[in-house]
């Protein structure tokens, strides 16, 4: 590949991360997963199919590393029993390119036979979608054109998907006010763990 049709790639990658919406529904989704989590005792639930849903395990073990305790729910195992897991303080983050996928939809609506009153945010690229109108909070990712050259691998899309999580990792941490000595503790071994210990020194 040439290195300018490569510079074409980070290009159209790094715009779409610029042209992500930024609404106060960031700070609603905050304020909504400090609460549940942090007040309420309960756990970030995440979810997606495919693609979206390996950004969903990823966004849920960063959580989990930085003071807020997370974990992947498969929407497919969730109609097989692992749906058990979810309690009435927890709150979900669901993650669909499409917001039609049929899994997460009916993932929803399963759980609100279980808990009638949980929240929902949703990470999607179409906020007109099934799955947005069932969401609390709703954060458009701006659907931007997929990298692939077929315009339908998922690339661009799980991009900023991926920075939206970040967006709301970092800001949950800032919200329960996360220490390095916090990090170190959830950190043993590692880089980073010996680099967050020798910070926390100086904390």
């Amino acid at each position: 590949m040439e290195n300018e049709h490569i510079h074409a790639i980070l290009e159209q990658e790094a715009e779409a991360v610029r042209n992500i919406p930024v609404t106060s529904a960031y700070d609603e989704a905050i304020s909504l997963i400090a609460h549940h989590v942090h007040e309420a005792g309960g756990t970030l639930i995440t979810s997606g199919m495919g693609k979206a849903g390996q950004i969903a395990m990823n966004i849920a073990t960063t959580f989990s590393s930085t003071g807020t305790p997370a974990f992947f729910l498969h929407p497919s195992e969730a109609q097989h029993g692992d749906l058990g897991i979810v309690r009435p303080n927890d709150i979900m983050l669901l993650i669909s390119n499409s917001g039609k996928t049929r899994e997460l939809v009916e993932l929803v609506n399963l759980t609100r036979g279980l808990v009638p009153a949980m929240k929902f945010i949703v990470i999607t690229g179409n906020p007109e979608s099934p799955l947005a109108a069932e969401a609390d909070v709703c954060l458009p990712t701006g659907a931007p054109k997929e990298v692939c050259p077929l315009g339908l691998t998922p690339t661009t899309s799980t991009t900023v998907m991926t920075v939206i999580g970040d967006i709301l990792v970092v800001g949950t941490m800032k919200r329960i006010h996360f220490t390095n000595k916090d990090y170190a503790k959830r950190h043993h071994g590692g880089y980073l763990g010996s680099k967050s210990r020798e910070q926390s020194k100086n904390e």
